[in-house]
């Protein structure tokens, strides 16, 4: 069955020394590091957050959201990454995969194959979505439900173009969110990407996944889009909006399938200082189950607001808090073991970048 071994890192690796180019800047290293203290209003009793959060996920209970080190070394023609992490973060995220890989962040190399065109392979951050793993980067403290339930890591072969204000890339990939191939094999699956920046206050992207996550036997094709904007008004004052949308085969060949789709909408804001406002307003709706499966069984469909304040301390440091709501016409959620129609969080955290 055709798929895309990590193997190919490390035939990429090779060929890339051959194009060295001694003009560029050679290697750095930068870290990051995430912790938090989310106290839910639900008080679950294993202390795990609805099962659709892969991000600040505990409950009642100081954790280490993401510690990262990333190392890359970059010439003129070729470049290598590689980033290793650990938390919560890559413990829900990377679930699925075994021992060390739960702990790759990013594991790549890319060869220049002419002006703008760039040859990637292997372990990748996801071309889909605005919001990474790395938050202090993001508007919110926590990720968003369209975040938390879109790939964050991809790996595979990326062929990248970029020409003046437009750039695009076509890639083929092991699955959705997947390192590690099952013994039964996997089917490939294919994405591209096209973003397109006027000037610098606009930014357009529009990301895509065809393919499947299951094995041969069972494989239900899966097409989703993603489509975002952002604006920044002023200096101060930035806008941004996202929209998902996807299916599923109810079962392999089915014309049949499962819909869900998500948006969001944010604000941010910056005082005169050293602090800084964000809004955001979201929806998520997966009727099927297709990504999202409630606490209480019944199909999924919410909605949610949150607002948070950042403080830039120094050195790279940042305070982060916040305040989430989510609700439902159904009761979707439990709360001290009963079902209900809404979710309520507090959560605050330190985060610190180096480079």
């Amino acid at each position: 069955m055709n798929k895309i071994p990590l193997s190919l890192f490390f035939i990429l690796f090779p060929a890339v020394l051959l194009a060295q180019d001694s003009t560029q800047k050679p290697f750095q290293v930068s870290a990051y590091v995430e912790g938090y203290y989310s106290y839910d209003f639900g008080r679950p009793a294993d202390k795990t957050r609805p099962p659709f959060f892969y991000s600040f996920n505990r409950h009642n209970a100081p954790r280490i959201n993401i510690a990262m080190v990333r190392g890359s070394y970059t010439r003129e023609r070729f470049f290598v990454n590689a980033g290793l992490m650990a938390g919560t973060y890559s413990s829900a995220n990377l679930a699925r995969e075994n021992g060390v890989l739960k702990n790759i962040y990013e594991l790549n190399a890319g060869v220049k194959l002419a002006k703008g065109l760039w040859l990637q392979a292997g372990v990748m951050p996801s071309h889909i979505g605005f919001e990474s793993a790395i938050g202090i980067e993001h508007w919110g403290l926590t990720r968003s439900m369209m975040a938390d339930n879109s790939p964050y890591v991809e790996t595979g072969v990326k062929l990248g173009l970029e020409r003046g204000k437009w750039s695009a890339a076509l890639l083929v990939l092991n699955g959705w969110q997947r390192i590690r191939i099952p013994a039964q094999g996997l089917p490939l699956s294919f994405g591209h990407q096209v973003q397109f920046k006027p000037s610098e206050k606009w930014l357009w992207n529009s990301s895509s996944f065809i393919g499947t996550d299951y094995v041969p036997e069972q494989r239900r094709m899966r097409y989703f889009h993603n489509l975002y904007a952002i604006w920044q008004l002023s200096g101060k004052w930035a806008l941004q909006g996202a929209f998902d949308v996807g299916a599923e085969q109810l079962s392999k060949g089915s014309s049949n399938y499962n819909y869900w789709y998500t948006y969001t909408l944010g604000s941010r804001y910056s005082f005169s200082g050293k602090w800084s406002l964000g809004l955001r307003a979201e929806y998520f709706r997966d009727k099927g189950g297709v990504l999202v499966v409630s606490d209480t069984g019944l199909p999924f469909s919410s909605m949610g607001a949150s607002v948070n304040m950042d403080r830039d301390l120094f050195g790279g440091l940042v305070f982060r808090m916040e305040a989430r709501t989510l609700f439902s016409k159904d009761a979707i959620y439990l709360r001290n073991g009963v079902d209900v129609r809404s979710n309520h969080a507090l959560t605050v955290s330190l985060a610190w970048k180096w480079r």
